[in-house]
């Protein structure tokens, strides 16, 4: 094998187990549940091996599938605008400190050492009937019985919050680092105070990490199903929660399948329209 097929066949053998990662845990079982979409559910509880439209004609026609799918995207909307605004300020005291920067690294990065779930189910313990909220609340004399924090859409919103901030202000952290402090130097010795320098140069410069910190926790936050079933109530379920529903309660294939690939279609085109206007680097710069 001469020098030149060597050198090309080389890079290939070395992406070779990653590809073959993809193949096997990515594209295989996205295949099966595509084939599965088309299957149908019987009566009897047995799937009907064929090419139905019935569940794809149910999912994209019936309001309830939809109004979820809504429900889902503003939940996840509010969640990243809210780390948006608790997550910028935290980047740039982060990005500006001096001495202390790893340990604020260190303290960020703590969370992610426990449990989601765990995370997740301590929100009962803070906002639930017999919680701290109420207890202190009580013992304060402010109300005479406990208040009904838990089970709405605002506990939803403050366990994805809590879920997803680190990941905003990690993404943001990122693109504040790159900016070079000479340029915010330079508007300053030539008369801009402080809040235009922000303004002009350092926000319009640092948005590429907003905007992924958004996206990622956008993502995130769409396709959870953990933080609904736990702190949300019945209204407040997400689509994920419809396809744990299908699969696991109803033993509905065919119909989480459809659930699943739409969910994947409608999270899949934000990310293209974003990679299309922003490319993904600055995205994989925050998760490296």
């Amino acid at each position: 094998m001469s020098i030149e097929k060597r050198e090309a066949r080389q890079p290939w053998v070395l992406l070779s187990p990653a590809l073959v990662s993809i193949l096997l845990l990515l594209i295989v079982p996205l295949m099966f549940i595509v084939v599965y979409s088309f299957w149908l559910r019987t009566a009897t509880g047995a799937d009907q091996v064929g090419f139905y439209l019935d569940n794809w004609i149910e999912v994209l026609t019936d309001e309830f599938y939809r109004d979820i799918l809504l429900q889902t995207l503003r939940i996840a909307s509010v969640t990243t605008i809210v780390c948006a605004v608790m997550g910028y300020p935290a980047a740039y005291f982060i990005a500006r400190s001096r001495g202390n920067k790893a340990i604020l690294l260190l303290l960020l990065m703590l969370p992610f050492w426990i449990s989601y779930i765990i995370r997740t189910m301590s929100w009962i313990n803070i906002l639930g009937v017999s919680g701290a909220f109420n207890s202190v609340l009580m013992m304060l004399g402010i109300i005479d019985e406990p208040l009904q924090l838990l089970y709405n859409e605002v506990t939803v919103i403050l366990g994805l919050v809590h879920f997803l901030l680190p990941f905003m202000i990690l993404n943001i952290y990122v693109s504040l680092e790159d900016i070079d402090r000479n340029l915010e130097d330079a508007a300053c010795s030539l008369g801009a105070h402080r809040g235009r320098t922000f303004l002009e140069i350092t926000l319009p410069l640092s948005l590429p990490g907003l905007a992924a910190g958004g996206l990622l926790c956008f993502v995130l936050g769409a396709g959870t199903y953990i933080t609904p079933v736990i702190l949300g109530g019945p209204r407040d379920a997400m689509f994920a929660n419809l396809v744990f529903e299908a699969i696991i309660t109803q033993l509905d294939w065919p119909l989480g399948s459809v659930l699943s690939l739409v969910l994947i279609a409608v999270l899949g085109s934000i990310v293209l329209v974003y990679n299309r206007f922003l490319g993904m680097r600055q995205l994989m710069k925050g998760l490296a």
